[in-house]
């Protein structure tokens, strides 16, 4: 390797990982710059070193989570060669954590966060959530506002659709008023006349859609039989309007890294290197919650100042 210019063990793990430049592109970009030339075996072999210097900070990521009184949790596909794979992240407004197994319970369980979380989970309906009774839940209002403006799609001459939808993003528009001190609480009136219309439209879509032999149903009945006897899941932004948002946006944009660099970079090649990716990108991501640039969080892994989150943040 020719070290004609300097060149620091943090610049190739921030290409990788931060700016989602492919092995063979950061190999060549860095003999470009520094005069380096490096092959491509050194510039993955600083991936599972990085994913070991920042292991402390992660694992203290994974238990500040479990303490956490807002969870979000979402998952998604990745490649590894031409398999396809799940990844899942839970994740805080000050914290990351993505990890790579089955799309599953089980899955789900290897991140070390959900199996031992006590607070409200932001999620999707995805079925493997609900089986995490230790916590409440409150279901992404995003994605149920699709659902039901799909069903607008199916059945443009009925109502009910429209009316649940008005009654979910009328209730957010009051409790966002709250989280913002616009006011203190949702006013009574408002919150039994969003709530009526709810259950309203709740109960007419069921009369529109009665139950159908078998255990397979239509995709409104599903829904509407969600929104009923989830209900409270569906509604506890409106319960508690400072803290418990209403959408999972958080656990989407946690992901969207992975999607681009599925974009950039194409697919992992080993579930090592996938692994390692996730880890450093769960420490750089917590870090820049907290106003820490992505490069300086890597040069401090690689120079002895590990950054780690602070403890009293596990909102």
């Amino acid at each position: 390797m020719d070290t004609s210019a300097p060149l620091n063990f943090e610049d190739p793990v921030y290409l990788l990982v931060f700016q989602h430049v492919p092995v063979e592109r950061t190999a060549q970009l860095i003999a470009d710059v520094t005069g380096a030339a490096v092959s491509t075996g050194w510039v993955a072999s600083l991936l599972p070193e990085a994913e070991s210097l920042v292991a402390d900070s992660v694992n203290l990521i994974r238990a500040l989570l479990v303490m956490g009184h807002i969870l979000h949790a979402d998952e998604t596909t990745t490649r590894i060669g031409a398999t396809r794979r799940w990844l899942h992240v839970a994740c805080t407004e000050f914290l990351t954590l993505l990890h790579l197994a089955p799309r599953s319970r089980a899955g789900a369980d290897m991140g070390g966060v959900l199996p031992h979380y006590r607070g409200v989970l932001v999620h999707d309906s995805l079925s493997l959530y609900a089986g995490y009774a230790a916590c409440t839940h409150q279901l992404c209002g995003a994605h149920l506002i699709r659902e039901l403006t799909a069903a607008e799609e199916d059945f443009p001459d009925q109502k009910w659709h429209q009316q649940i939808r008005w009654a979910l993003a009328g209730l957010n528009k009051h409790a966002t008023r709250v989280r913002n001190a616009e006011i203190t609480e949702i006013a009574p009136d408002a919150l039994l006349l969003h709530l009526e219309a709810f259950h309203q439209g709740i109960k007419v879509g069921l009369s529109k859609h009665p139950r159908a032999e078998g255990r397979k149903q239509s995709t409104a009945r599903n829904l509407l039989e969600r929104l009923r006897d989830q209900a409270h899941d569906v509604l506890r932004y409106a319960d508690d309007p400072r803290h418990v948002p209403f959408t999972n946006n958080s656990g989407e944009r946690a992901l969207r890294p992975v999607k681009t660099q599925l974009k950039i970079s194409g697919c992992h090649q080993s579930e090592h290197g996938a692994r390692a990716w996730l880890t450093v990108r769960s420490y750089l991501d917590s870090a820049r919650k907290h106003g820490i640039s992505a490069f300086e969080a890597i040069h401090r892994a690689f120079t002895g100042n590990l950054w780690m989150p602070p403890i009293e943040q596990t909102a």
